[in-house]
């Protein structure tokens, strides 16, 4: 770690993987395989972060290796159009139809910041509504109240982004059914746009409350605000049409990352075509990069789609979250400890909390010393899980019954020390 703060800030590349929250030092890893890390000293974990969220088929899939391997062979970089670009772009839209045209970019924040860019052009309008604890990237107006490393670092946002820049962004609480409705009475005419994550995971997993996605896409359409729906984490890791399928709310456009680059760098950001056509070159909104649609990424993400053809491991995927959701309940009533779970298919966040956790406000009321007991209790017993409160942890098709079991059993014996350090 000395070594890698003497050049890295904190010694990292994203703050989150310091646990500076958490206490410690995270470990350095050398190599991955299915569901499993292994660190400098040889240790090995039971991987329940998944480079947060991109690893649905595990870490090594044979079929993503192949792909990457295969279009190695035939160059890293183009400089112009692929057949590969179509190709994902078409099976994307095949499996969510709301997204009738798409531009690949370089990550999930170049694909919200795009987005908004695009909503703003599109209604000639300034402001952009977005929920407390939703993370959207770090482009400059979405980082006001924003979860995940954010949060975790108790950082207001950030120092660098002028005020100016955040004044036309409206932050609301998420599920606040009120907040929504009076929000858009004042000023509904003025919005050009509205974000939000279909199932936040970065405030921790929260899911919506039934009504609230539906009537959010009401009002938007009421005042001719164009509805974004981030599922850069959510997009085919919790269906093969996302969490847009599953609540049945059809955005205006839509940004996806994570599971559509396989484990490499990818974005993108889709949706109406008529939206979709005002970018450049065929329209005057513009936007670029050099490295977008890299036909290694896009191999990987095509590899790891032609996985997920049917509902099969999607089912399987449930089971296993189920089980483990489950398990870890029963760890909880055996302590008696305040203990809220939260999850959504492969999705899962615990929060110590004697109240449902369904906001960013009510996430943050948890108890924050004890995650950090639990999570340390969880690494030197051989499971890697996300080292902030505010983050989800994932499932994968590498996972098993005997993994999640081991989970469990390393969660008890967590908790049982957290509770009475005597027993560690």
């Amino acid at each position: 770690m000395v070594r890698a703060e003497a050049v890295l800030p904190g010694g990292v590349n994203s703050p989150v993987r310091s646990f500076r929250s958490v206490g410690g030092h995270p470990p350095f890893f050398t190599r991955a395989e299915g569901a499993y890390l292994y660190d400098l000293d040889g240790n090995r974990y039971l991987d329940m972060v998944l480079a947060y969220g991109p690893l649905i088929l595990g870490h090594l899939h044979p079929s993503v290796v192949g792909a990457i391997t295969n279009q190695l062979g035939r160059g890293e970089a183009m400089g112009g159009p692929t057949l590969l670009e179509v190709e994902l772009a078409e099976r994307i839209r095949e499996y969510m139809p709301s997204v009738e045209m798409l531009r690949l970019v370089n990550s999930g924040t170049e694909a919200t910041m795009s987005a908004i860019r695009l909503a703003r052009a599109a209604t000639g309008r300034d402001r952009v509504v977005k929920f407390a604890g939703c993370y959207h990237g770090h482009s400059d107006a979405l980082l006001a109240e924003a979860g995940s490393g954010v949060a975790t670092l108790a950082i207001p946002g950030s120092p660098g982004v002028p005020d100016g820049t955040v004044a036309d962004t409206l932050v609301l609480p998420y599920n606040d059914m009120v907040a929504l409705e009076n929000a858009f009475a004042r000023d509904g005419e003025k919005i050009a746009a509205a974000i939000v994550e279909p199932v936040a995971g970065n405030m921790g997993v929260v899911p919506p409350r039934p009504p609230f996605l539906r009537r959010l896409r009401d009002l938007t359409e009421q005042h001719g605000t164009i509805l974004i729906i981030d599922e850069v984490m959510t997009g085919f890791r919790l269906a093969r049409g996302g969490a847009q399928s599953i609540y049945q709310v059809t955005p205006d456009l839509t940004c996806l990352g994570k599971v559509i680059g396989g484990g490499l760098p990818v974005g993108a950001f889709g949706g109406r075509a008529d939206l979709m056509r005002q970018l450049a070159p065929v329209g005057p909104v513009y936007q670029a990069g050099t490295l977008s649609g890299s036909p290694l990424a896009v191999a990987a993400g095509l590899a790891t789609l032609d996985q997920l053809v049917d509902d099969k491991p999607y089912l399987r995927l449930e089971e296993l979250g189920a089980r483990l959701e489950h398990g870890l309940r029963q760890a909880g009533a055996g302590q008696g400890v305040p203990l809220q779970i939260n999850r959504v298919g492969s999705m899962l966040t615990f929060f110590f909390n004697e109240d449902a956790v369904v906001d960013y406000g009510s996430a943050a009321g948890s108890d924050l010393a004890m995650f950090s007991r639990v999570h340390r209790g969880l690494l030197d017993r051989g499971v890697f899980w996300p080292p902030s409160q505010f983050e989800s942890s994932f499932l994968s098709l590498a996972h098993d019954e005997a993994g999640i079991d081991f989970v469990v059993d390393a969660f008890a014996q967590a908790l049982d020390g957290a509770v009475d350090p005597s027993l560690v």
